[in-house]
């Protein structure tokens, strides 16, 4: 009976690697623009007034961080 092993070269093994950290990059990125926005959208107009921003802003700021 003949046995086939096909190793993984490093190439593949840092693909997979890069294909996780992108990963975990891309859902952390989107977890620190939801709590920012949940944060903005929390303050009152006053509030919001006093930072420089109005409600339309908050969307904004949030694709801009």
């Amino acid at each position: 009976m003949a046995v086939y092993d096909a190793p993984r070269t490093t190439a593949q093994a840092a693909g997979l690697t890069g294909f996780f950290s992108t990963m975990v990059g891309m859902f952390a990125a989107w977890n620190d623009a939801r709590i920012t926005r949940n944060a903005l959208s929390r303050l009152s107009d006053r509030e919001l007034e006093d930072i420089g921003l109005c409600r339309g802003d908050i969307d904004v700021v949030v694709k801009n961080r």
